[in-house]
């Protein structure tokens, strides 16, 4: 389309960003004929590229500014000063088209936790529809449900849904994802006994999630591909416009409060327009770039907007604060001979075979997403803790438990299936260092021997961060802070989080004993006291890309950027839509939560304009 074209034509809802959210809403929005939307995207339409396609190509996607915004934190004082990298997708379907496809959902109660921060109509059970609305997740082979445990609690029929996303189950688990379910299963941590799907919202032990895979095709499913079909292009009333950036929302400040009415963006030519909006504008440029638009556009912190010379339209400090990230620690284990490691795939005429093997079939690993998981309450070396032992552990830190949210995240974490920690069982070996300059070289094998890692993520941080322009211009002018383990409860949790990883591999386990007796760990660090689990985490913890919160839905007074129905305070005529709206974060990879809250958030849409 024309620049003139794209600027002259009347607009109904003008959606920024095409990522997870943005092409969810431009999908359901533009169901009605008589509403024009267009969503604009800062990256490209690669939605046909084989790179973005197949699976098991997720880490070559990394650091290439074609795919992906690259972004990093300032140093870290609580990580040896380290600066963690943040991958976010910059193409149609957003970071959906580099995640690693990993469909968790959320435990239930601290969705319930949104609501009772005064968020009406924001609980679990007004979410569930929605996390069966936006994917449908294919029954698993029974070769399937033998390699992970049998999986008597997945619901095929009653939970699968029957929405545009897929997903399946692989067929490449193996004997360590049996291993891994054997393990937990010994220790007492048994789905299968307790028969709750994840699904559900209750869960604790090791459970197989599906991915979002294509089990036709064997491709990438995401919102690129599933929201945005070759018949939804082909509506007249939608246009989908790619490398062209939103330089700020443009308001009119005639009347009493300032209503949004359009945006202003640069396209890939460099020609500067607007591009206007009759009912709405609707930002879903993620957690780190929502709050940079606003930011730009007039709405944040008066004292930050004065320095970059932008005129304040609405004074709200609250935007880019409350930032939440799942903090995750990623330590790695040398195999025993025989045993099988994704590491393997260094070897280039590997790599040649399973490209052919894919290309011809759509078989092997290139397919397929093998990574187990596994849900854990608070935990150390001896193992699951008591209720008394986790009051003792919240005591310690009494006065930093400050901020909205903090309460009801204690209260999920002190139940006996509150879920503290995501255990996430990988392939291949990992490693972390200062001289890391992104997740590629995180992932890259680069010590000699063969290995799997065992990664321990934090559900429910305590510690909270902020993300702020740097210079008046869109793009990459932000400064990322996660602040990680600022509030020390984090460091605390997360170290028994890594110590309870010594009774997974301890020698007499199944898991054990697929490791080298007295072989090399990363790091060569045993977790055997609390000190030496928390050095583990200030050398080896790096985030897995789930930053949240920094646009709160919350009341104004309380750190909000936006109301229960996603509108942003102060103003009329825009909501934020994505993972910046969080008031809490949930457990496990957000992408499902994503999905429901943007199918949510269109049924709001359509209902306050009669769509």
């Amino acid at each position: 389309m024309a620049s003139t074209d794209l600027f002259n034509q009347p607009f109904d809802f003008v959606i920024i960003g095409g990522g997870t959210a943005g092409l969810v809403l431009a999908n359901r929005l533009s169901e009605d004929p008589s509403v024009r939307v267009v969503v604009i995207e800062a990256g490209a339409d690669r939605t046909t590229d084989p790179l973005v396609l197949t699976p098991g190509l997720v880490p070559a996607l990394y650091g290439k500014d074609e795919y992906d915004w690259d972004f990093a934190s300032v140093p870290q004082p609580n990580l040896h000063n380290r600066r963690v990298f943040q991958p976010r997708g910059k193409m149609l379907g957003g970071s959906s088209a580099l995640n690693f496809m990993m469909l968790v959902h959320p435990n239930k109660n601290i969705l319930d936790g949104w609501s009772q921060l005064g968020n009406t109509g924001w609980d679990y059970a007004s979410l569930a529809p929605y996390f069966k609305k936006f994917v449908s997740i294919h029954p698993p082979s029974q070769s399937a449900r033998d390699a992970v445990g049998g999986l008597a609690y997945h619901r095929d029929l009653v939970l699968s849904g029957n929405g545009p996303v897929q997903a399946m189950f692989s067929e490449g688990y193996g004997a360590n994802n049996k291993a891994w379910f054997d393990t937990f299963k010994e220790l007492g941590l048994d789905l299968e006994a307790t028969k709750k799907d994840p699904r559900e919202g209750e869960a604790v032990g090791a459970f197989q999630s599906p991915a979002t895979i294509d089990p036709k095709t064997k491709t990438r499913s995401f919102a690129g591909s599933a929201y945005l079909t070759e018949d939804v292009r082909k509506r007249s009333n939608l246009v989908v416009v790619t490398e062209t950036r939103v330089s700020k929302i443009v308001f009119d400040l005639a009347g009493e409060e300032p209503v949004a009415v359009g945006v202003e963006v640069v396209t890939r030519d460099g020609v500067k327009g607007q591009v206007t909006a009759a009912r709405e504008v609707i930002l879903c440029a993620g957690a780190l770039q929502s709050p940079q638009i606003l930011e730009l556009s007039g709405v944040g912190n008066k004292e930050i907007l004065k320095k970059y010379g932008i005129p304040v339209v609405v004074d709200n400090p609250n935007v880019g604060e409350g930032a939440q990230d799942h903090p995750i620690v990623i330590q790695s284990f040398e195999v025993a001979d025989g045993v099988v490691s994704g590491d393997v795939l260094r070897d280039p005429a590997v790599v040649q075979a399973v490209m052919e093997l894919y290309q011809t079939s759509g078989e092997g690993p290139l397919g397929q997403s093998i990574i187990s998981s596994a849900y854990l309450p608070m935990a150390n070396g001896s193992g699951v803790l008591s209720t008394d032992d986790k009051t003792k552990v919240f005591a310690k830190f009494e006065s930093q438990l400050n901020l909205p949210g903090h309460d009801i995240q204690r209260k999920v974490l002190e139940r006996d299936d509150g879920p503290a920690y995501q255990y996430l069982l990988f392939p291949t070996q990992a490693n972390v260092s200062e001289s890391t300059t992104g997740l590629a070289d995180i992932l890259v094998p680069s010590a000699p021997e063969n290995f799997i890692s065992v990664f321990v993520a934090l559900n429910h941080p305590f510690s909270r961060g902020s993300v702020h322009i740097t210079a008046n211009e869109p793009g990459r002018g932000i400064e990322w802070d996660p602040k990680y383990n600022d509030n020390a409860l984090d460091e605390e949790i997360l170290a028994g989080g890594v110590q309870f990883i010594e009774k997974l591999i301890h020698p007499s386990t199944p898991l054990g004993k697929l490791l080298k007796p007295g072989g090399r760990r990363l790091p060569q660090i045993v977790a055997d006291s609390v000190e030496n689990a928390k050095e583990i985490v200030r050398q080896r913890q790096i985030s897995v890309f789930h930053v949240s919160g920094t646009c709160a839905m919350l009341p104004r007074e309380k750190g909000g950027v936006v109301d229960e129905r996603l509108r942003v305070h102060g103003v009329k005529g825009l909501r934020v839509v994505d993972a910046s709206v969080f008031p809490l974060e949930p457990s496990g990879n957000i992408q499902s939560v994503v999905y429901a809250v943007a199918e949510k958030a269109a049924d709001m849409v359509k209902a306050d304009w009669v769509c």
